[in-house]
């Protein structure tokens, strides 16, 4: 009997193990439910590694280029993936495919709107003022606490709400069902 024991606490370490694996991976799955090929989750933000992207119509080399990206850094989100390619949202509210060699998991966001958005010293908005993001700029996002971003400037760290920037939200923006090339300059 005392041989038995050690097995039985072997074999539920082990299906304890099992256990946190699939909960581990709960979170990385598509928004139809099947898991994610990289592992990761979806929706999730990445960053365009250069200045020079090209937006496919689908998962291969051999899909057309709907447009360039010219743009280093600009924030995209992931909205769906293959083993090489991800599904991405921009800033426009475009969806196109890009080979997952040219994104990066460095995080920035974008200033979408036409008015410059306060950098902050504090998470407040009451908070002195540090600088002002311009329209249309990029800064680096360090992290996310209590519906504010800490971005960073050069040396210059600051904070600004997360609903002012493009990069940071936490829900889908773009239906991943939508067919890549829509809905950018008004398609």
């Amino acid at each position: 009997m005392s041989g038995k024991v050690p097995r039985l606490n072997r074999l539920a370490a082990i299906v304890g193990l099992i256990g946190c694996a699939v909960l581990t991976g709960a979170g990385s799955q598509m928004p139809d439910g099947r898991p994610t090929p990289s592992g990761q989750p979806v929706p999730r933000w990445l960053s365009l590694k250069s200045d020079k992207v090209f937006a496919r119509q689908g998962p291969g080399l051999d899909y057309p280029i709907l447009w360039q990206y010219g743009v280093s850094n600009l924030p995209v989100q992931v909205i769906a993936e293959t083993e090489g390619w991800r599904k991405i949202c921009d800033p426009e509210g475009g969806v196109a495919w890009v080979h997952r060699s040219v994104v990066s998991s460095r995080r920035s966001v974008m200033n979408i709107s036409d008015r410059e958005i306060p950098i902050r010293a504090g998470r407040s908005d009451t908070s002195p003022m540090r600088a002002r993001l311009s329209p249309r700029s990029l800064v680096s996002l360090s992290e996310c606490v209590d519906e504010w971003c800490e971005v960073r400037v050069r040396r210059m760290r600051g904070w600004v709400p997360q609903r002012a920037v493009f990069g940071a939200q936490t829900h889908t923006l773009c239906n991943p069902d939508r067919p890549a090339g829509t809905g950018r300059n008004g398609n």
